[in-house]
This record gives C-alpha cells, sequence and structure tokens, in this order.
C-alpha cells in the first residue's frame, strides 16, 4: 500500500497535484510528465517516473527548472524549502559566504544560470569546493551535471510529498 502522502498526491484534483509537482521542479514539462503518469503504485515508481523526465528535459527545460532555485548561500526568504536544503551555509564564516557569493556571480557569468547542486547534508565548505571544481567545465558537461542534480533534488522534494501525512508539516 502506498504511503498516505503518495494517495493523497495520486487522488488529488489536476490543479493542486500540478501545483505540488511545481514546488518539486519549476520545469512544466518535468511536471505534465509526472501529471501524466498518476497515480504512483509506490515511491519507486515515483523516482522512476521523475528520473524518466528529467532524462528528457530539453535546454530550455532545465534553464526552466533552475529558475526555481535561487543560489546557494541565498535562500528565498520565506521559503522554508530553500532555507532547509541550504542549511550548510547557515553557519558558515562571513568569508566562506563573501567567496560563495563571488564564485556563483562567476559560474553564472560563465553558464547563464545560478549554480546548481543538491545542498542537502552538504557544507558550505563542500559547496563552495564543488563550484571551483565545476567552474571549468563546458556548458554541455556542465548541463548534464545540473540534470543530475536536479533529479536528486526532485528525489528529496517527492519523498517528502510520497511520506507527509495528514496535518503535518511539510
Amino acid at each position: 500500500m502506498p504511503p498516505a502522502g503518495l494517495t493523497r498526491f495520486n487522488t488529488a484534483d489536476d490543479g493542486t497535484a500540478r501545483a505540488a509537482l511545481h514546488e518539486v521542479c519549476a520545469s512544466r514539462a518535468w511536471g505534465e510528465r509526472m501529471l501524466a503518469r498518476r497515480p504512483y503504485a509506490t515511491t519507486d515508481a515515483l523516482f522512476a517516473a521523475s528520473d524518466a523526465a528529467m532524462a528528457g528535459l530539453t535546454a530550455e527545460d532545465l534553464a526552466e527548472a533552475m529558475a526555481g532555485h535561487p543560489p546557494i548561500g541565498r535562500p528565498k526568504p520565506g521559503d522554508p524549502t530553500s532555507r532547509r536544503e541550504q542549511s550548510g551555509m547557515a553557519g558558515a564564516s562571513d568569508a566562506l559566504k563573501a567567496e560563495m557569493l563571488e564564485l556563483n556571480l562567476a559560474y553564472q557569468e560563465k553558464f547563464g544560470h545560478v549554480f546548481l547542486i543538491c545542498a542537502s547534508g552538504r557544507t558550505g565548505e563542500q559547496m563552495r569546493d564543488a563550484v571551483r571544481n565545476r567552474i571549468d567545465n563546458t556548458p554541455e558537461q556542465e548541463r548534464e551535471i545540473v540534470r543530475a542534480e536536479l533529479g536528486k533534488i526532485n528525489r528529496i522534494r517527492l519523498t517528502r510529498i510520497a511520506e507527509h501525512a495528514e496535518g503535518d508539516a511539510a
């Protein structure tokens, strides 16, 4: 039997389910593919559908998905999801925060989008090292790394939907 949250997602009207999916990933193409495959028997089936939908995104779809993510070190004000996911930067020194800002700007100038990484469980230093390592990638290499990182983020967020019990705070 699917978890209560997954059952609720499967039986939600399309508008409610679409809004929940948009909170997971800002790509409309990804969301529509996920919506079309409902109902999901298991969380693993939900993940498999997400992975397949992510693999099929165009460069434009990826850009739309990335636009929904704030820069590392600057979570969206009032957004508990981005604050929780970027908690590794919360206790970072002012010097590390300044360095991340500088690296984020250099990355964005080179690639035309925010530096995207699955930040959950990573320290500020690990995120800094990742941007340092990735800034010399080609745009093609970086696009595929971003696709993989988005897939990881989507799985974390989909888990929260699937496991969210009625009345729990998401």
